[in-house]
């Protein structure tokens, strides 16, 4: 990786000295760096609100209503879960963040159910991977969103005159995704079955 980025920048550079064009280039290279800091700390804001809210909801118990709220949903989905596993509210907390389209605030939540569903593998099997470890990759992966707050909120600090226009098109693309996502998965694993 570091090859390519190094092949990337010698090559502009290269094209910006041979077009004349140095100082555009120097230019347009530190306003790149300014907006990546601003940014990654306009990001690190909504993964902090959204990781605050989650610690309320975790305290408070009201994520333990939302996880039995959606539990039918998730035991559907995954049958190997047992009741009342902690993976179902990791899973719960996931799935939420990645609906309110706040994925990088869903990383940690996801890296937690993973953990989660590592824990019920037996123990000769803790380097394999389970199926339900496999659903959870692809739906969170596929990520259905209703509010993309995240790009709602870089499209706005950007000027769009309509921010919001892209609820309608991400809702129908994402159920899509999901909807292919888990498809194929448990197509894939039928295959395994019938050829093993």
């Amino acid at each position: 990786m570091n090859i390519i980025w190094f092949l990337l920048i010698a090559v502009s550079v290269a094209f910006s000295v041979i077009n004349g064009r140095f100082d555009d280039f120097t230019k347009a290279m530190f306003e790149a760096s300014k907006s990546a800091v601003e940014v990654s700390i306009y990001l690190l804001g909504i993964v902090s609100l959204w990781l605050g809210l989650t610690k309320i909801l975790e305290d408070s118990g009201l994520i333990y209503k939302l996880s039995h709220f959606f539990k039918p949903l998730i035991s559907r989905l995954f049958k190997n879960i047992p009741d009342d596993h902690p993976s179902i509210t990791s899973i719960t907390l996931n799935l939420l963040a990645n609906i309110f389209g706040l994925g990088n605030a869903a990383t940690p939540l996801g890296i937690r159910a993973m953990k989660d569903l590592q824990s019920l593998n037996p123990p000769e099997e803790k380097d394999n991977i389970s199926f339900e470890m496999m659903l959870f990759i692809v739906i969170n992966t596929s990520s259905i969103q209703l509010i993309p707050f995240t790009v709602i909120g870089l499209l706005a600090n950007y000027g769009s005159q309509a921010p919001s226009a892209i609820v309608l098109p991400t809702i129908v693309a994402t159920l899509i995704s999901t909807a292919v996502a888990i498809t194929v998965l448990f197509a894939f694993r039928k295959i395994s079955k019938w050829t093993s």
